[in-house]
């Protein structure tokens, strides 16, 4: 992972304090140690050929580098083959000279349900926490932020941006094996940070948003995607033991709820945007993700509901600015 274009660009703005520590800890994420897996992941990265795709559409749902005839067929099966050796992809999709990387998620429903409720990213500088393998942060660099900052712990999803990044070469795009943890208290850098599925699997939520809050500059943007249940101020599901099959789920509040943790944190301008079911149109297993999704997490009887008899999932995006 190349990070000199990262710090460079860091040098020039306040996460010039971020910088300093950013490649050490960077290294220490990426030790063979961590995950048996990771050398099989970069080798795949490293056989990916060399080639330059005729355009990078960064703005389509299906984030495209180049055309399948750009490529001869067996360069073209190589690509697909080294992809799938990164498997489970969860956000996208992605185009890729003619392969057709199918996720998990239709990431492209959420990004339209929010893009238009955004202050314009056109030179703005952008943190994404819980970013996965990257799909949104393309995103945003297309809608023209001049920096992107993905972070996500999980490293074969940051491998997946490596192996996207390999073709697409955004220049100011950046997925670090990082988690929030990993922010510098008090940053204050960023004009935008989103932070999309990721509240629930906190443990406090009022601690996140109010690390989320800390990366902010005075007065930016925050836009938050998260569970939520109906009702009013004051409901908040904690789940017994797991939520639509998932172990780390810890607190589903109510929007009015969530409005009022928000405020209590030092957000104000709280818009809600957008409340939406999630469905196996939207998450779903593919080709591209075998393993198991949301159909098997609905109780068959009564799709309403989770197997364990919870609210099914629903998710909100609520924007706010930092006081």
């Amino acid at each position: 992972m190349n990070l000199f274009g990262l710090v460079q660009a860091m040098q020039k703005t306040p996460l010039r304090s971020w910088a300093g520590k950013l490649e050490r800890d960077v290294a220490a994420a990426l030790s063979p140690q961590r995950h048996g897996d990771l050398v099989r992941w970069q080798a795949a990265i490293d056989t990916l050929p060399k080639v330059t795709p005729s355009a990078v559409e960064l703005n389509a749902a299906r984030i495209r580098l180049g055309q399948a005839n750009e490529v001869d067929p067996q360069v073209r099966a190589n690509i697909e083959q080294q992809l799938r050796e990164l498997h489970p992809w969860r956000k996208g999709p992605f185009e890729i000279f003619g392969t057709h990387v199918d996720t998990e998620w239709r990431s492209d429903w959420k990004w339209n349900r929010l893009i238009d409720h955004l202050q314009p990213l056109l030179g703005r500088t952008v943190l994404d926490v819980g970013c996965g393998n990257g799909y949104h942060c393309l995103r945003m660099a297309g809608a023209g932020a001049e920096l992107v900052v993905g972070i996500d712990p999980t490293l074969v999803y940051v491998m997946q941006f490596e192996a996207v990044q390999h073709f697409a070469r955004a220049h100011n795009v950046f997925v670090l094996p990082l988690g929030i943890d990993d922010v510098p208290e008090g940053l204050a850098a960023f004009d935008t940070v989103f932070s999309m599925g990721v509240m629930y699997h906190r443990r406090s939520p009022i601690d996140h948003l109010l690390e989320l809050r800390d990366c902010l500059k005075p007065g930016g943007e925050l836009v938050l995607e998260t569970l939520v249940i109906a009702g009013e101020a004051g409901n908040v599901l904690v789940p017994q033991s797991r939520y639509a099959r998932m172990r780390n789920v810890w607190f589903i509040p109510a929007v009015d709820e969530l409005r009022i943790w928000l405020r209590r944190c030092g957000f104000e301008d709280v818009t809600l945007v957008d409340v939406t079911a999630t469905t196996t149109d939207e998450q779903r297993s593919t080709d591209w993700m075998t393993f198991e999704s949301l159909d098997v997490c609905l109780d068959p009887k009564d799709p309403t509901k989770t197997v364990e008899g919870y609210p099914a999932p629903l998710r909100a995006i609520v924007i706010a600015r930092k006081n």
